[in-house]
């Protein structure tokens, strides 16, 4: 009995080590959070580092595959670069030509001679009369003066001077008042008080503004007419700070406006605004244009062409050949055994197709011209550990992969690899027994 009972002890023992034995073998090995990283060729759990930070593998690629992907070449030279730069302004009338006729007395409008807005105006030309009981008591003035100095001789010394200088007293209040030389010795020459004086244009100009009508009363420092020298005229416009390097004093502006196209215009810049705008970042621009026939009016919206030739000094290449990541620039150099090497550059000053590189590039190299994103996508899977079939990545080729041994299981599925069964197939059943009619 008791060696029965050693018998079963030992079974049991035995089929319980078994049993451990194959669920150990069952469990997949677990593996490190590196080794995990490193099979899938990811970055580790929770880094967020952006794209344009990885690092990127030197390729080749042989003729053959450079014409499928349409990749072309270009050499880095010095060149002189053009651009243009475009923007609207808005014509306005100068403003050191800006005239404003107010009275300096009271009184009242007694007759308009340009009474719309718009006329054109000489300087010297009555713009309206006014009557004003203190002109009125200042003319008077001046007769009693005069008529007081004719009196005295000129050999009573102190009265003759004290009558003179009278006299002067009351021309300059005269004048102050805005009466011209000529509508003074007028009244001296007549011995006769006016009811009214006229106020006349100070300059050439257009009447911008007309606030006053017949028979109005006004006050001193009333504005009555605005008007403006329009032969030539002022255009303000904007322009971004990353060009203001290129435009300045002196500079020659095209001028295009609706109401004459096809007529291109030119002026200069005459003023550049010494700040910029914190909410577009332009800063504001005057150029001056000459304006014959008045056929630029304040308020037209007109569009400034700059035409800048910069550079020179410094390799340029073609806009294309640069992968602008946001935080980088890259383009892809080619070396005299054909590898094709990423390489971190300074750009410059841009044209219409070319930019300049300050920095990373010399001049005569060769770099991609074109198709460089693939180029670029590319070095970032080599450079973790995929990359393109038939792409040769880093300093040795690719090895070819293991021919597979497993046979396709079915010929009409090309690529489709299943792997051999080593089961038997199912032996067929007994046939279903016909019922007897």
């Amino acid at each position: 009995m008791k060696r029965l009972a050693l018998i079963a002890l030992a079974g049991t023992l035995a089929l319980a080590a078994c049993g451990r034995s194959d669920q150990t073998s069952g469990k997949p090995e677990e593996m490190t959070a590196e080794q995990q990283a490193a099979m899938a060729g990811a970055q580790p759990a929770g880094d967020t580092t952006a794209l344009d930070s990885q690092a990127r593998e030197r390729s080749a690629l042989s003729p053959q595959q450079a014409a499928g992907l349409g990749v072309s070449y270009t050499t880095a030279r010095r060149a002189v670069l053009a651009r243009m730069i475009r923007t609207v302004g808005i014509v306005q009338a100068p403003e050191s030509t800006l005239a404003e006729i107010t009275p300096k007395i009271d009184g009242f409008v007694e007759e308009l001679f340009v009474n719309y807005t718009g006329e054109t105006v000489r300087r010297g030309q009555p713009l309206l009369s006014l009557y004003s009981p203190m002109l009125v008591a200042a003319q008077n003035e001046l007769l009693t003066a005069r008529h007081l100095a004719s009196q005295i001789d000129s050999s009573a010394g102190e009265a003759w001077a004290s009558a003179q200088a009278m006299v002067e007293s009351a021309r300059r209040r005269l004048a102050y008042w805005d009466i011209t030389a000529a509508q003074i010795a007028e009244i001296e020459k007549t011995g006769r008080v006016t009811k009214t004086l006229t106020l006349v244009a100070p300059s050439d100009g257009v009447v911008l503004e007309k606030m006053v009508v017949q028979g109005q009363q006004v006050m001193p420092g009333m504005k009555l007419y605005r008007l403006a020298n329009l032969t030539t005229v002022w255009i303000e416009g904007e322009v971004f700070e990353q060009d203001l390097h290129f435009i300045g004093i002196g500079s020659e502006a095209g001028i295009d406006v609706a109401s004459h196209p096809g007529e291109r215009r030119t002026g200069r810049v005459s003023f550049v605004y010494p700040t910029v705008n914190e909410a577009s970042r332009t800063s504001r621009i005057r150029v001056t244009v000459r304006n014959p026939g008045l056929w630029l009016k304040p308020g037209m919206y007109a569009t400034l062409y700059f035409h800048v030739r910069f550079g020179g000094d410094v390799p340029t290449i073609p806009l294309a050949a640069v992968v602008m990541t946001g935080e980088r620039n890259v383009v892809f150099v080619r070396d005299a055994q054909g590898m094709l090497t990423p390489r971190d550059v300074t750009l410059g000053a841009s044209g219409e197709d070319r930019v300049q590189v300050v920095q990373g590039l010399r001049e005569g190299e060769t770099v991609v011209a074109s198709a460089n994103f693939l180029l670029d996508a590319e070095s970032r899977l080599a450079a973790g550990g995929g990359g393109m079939p038939g792409m040769q990545m880093g300093d040795t080729p690719v090895a070819a992969p293991p021919r597979s041994t497993v046979k396709p299981s079915n010929p009409d599925m090309p690529g489709m690899i299943m792997e051999e069964s080593t089961k038997a197939p199912p032996k067929p059943g007994p046939a279903p027994e016909r019922e007897n009619d």
